[in-house]
């Protein structure tokens, strides 16, 4: 019995490891333990789940008295002041490094430069729109579930990434959760990653085909590049995958009317 209480109370100490490490929400530790940011991989779906529960919050609060289109927008803002960025971020620098660098070297110097080049922006605002007009386009009653379902898949996508590849900087940001994954912490992850799917019509589940493909591109592209994956390329599989979802959805729901 003790146990199994001290058990829980590891995986609890490092849900709130990941809640520290992808949100803004402040959480604090007396000892903290930087190898606890390697096991709190397996809740970055969870986390997904709560970022994404609280757009959704956002948007079912605004859509009493605004419009649908301003309601999704104010949930798109949420979800980033929440995570400050983060993943966004990511998404820039690794487009600018994917797009802007010709070697593996020059790819992560590019990555490593905290100012935003042509391709990262042009990427930003290609993703930021997407969201926006798929989202824009469902039924309101769906959008909540949507955006949940949409953070937490595209979550595990990343994790699925640090699962299949190697780290490839000697240091950086992400390299404390840079550790392989085991299979029990893969599962965990895939749990929450695909919980809030059974929450939709089985006809919107084609919209995950899309999101396979995505991610098989994705990752064949930085396994080519720069032989694995940056903290820089996390951020841009989450970013590419939700929008991803985001539109297959729409699909999905054209497709079988």
């Amino acid at each position: 019995m003790i146990s199994a209480i001290n058990q829980l109370m590891k995986q609890w100490r490092y849900f709130l490891t990941a809640i520290m490490f992808f949100t803004r929400i402040p959480i604090q530790f007396k000892h903290f333990d930087e190898a606890d940011l390697n096991k709190s991989t397996r809740f970055f779906p969870l986390v997904g789940i709560l970022v994404g529960a609280a757009g959704a919050l956002v948007f079912w609060l605004s859509n009493m008295l605004l419009p649908l289109e301003i309601s999704v927008l104010m949930s798109m803002a949420a979800t980033i002041l929440l995570t400050g960025a983060f993943h966004e971020d990511g998404l820039a620098d690794a487009v600018d490094g994917l797009g802007g660098g010709w070697s593996r070297e020059q790819v992560l110097t590019i990555m490593v430069d905290s100012r935003i080049g042509s391709y990262g922006a042009i990427g930003l605002i290609l993703v930021f729109l997407g969201k926006y007009q798929s989202l824009s386009y469902q039924l309101a009653a769906l959008v909540p579930v949507t955006i949940i379902a949409g953070h937490a898949l595209s979550r595990l996508c990343a994790v699925l990434v640090m699962f299949t590849q190697s780290y490839v900087k000697a240091e950086g940001k992400s390299k404390p959760l840079a550790t392989q994954l085991n299979v029990t912490e893969l599962i965990i992850a895939t749990f929450f990653g695909l919980l809030p799917l059974a929450f939709l019509e089985m006809k919107f589940l084609a919209a995950l085909l899309p999101v396979v493909i995505v991610w098989l591109w994705f990752s064949a592209k930085i396994k080519a590049r720069i032989g694995g994956y940056t903290g820089d390329c996390l951020g841009a599989m989450q970013q590419l995958t939700e929008v991803t979802f985001y539109i297959g959805l729409l699909a999905s729901g054209a497709l079988f009317l």
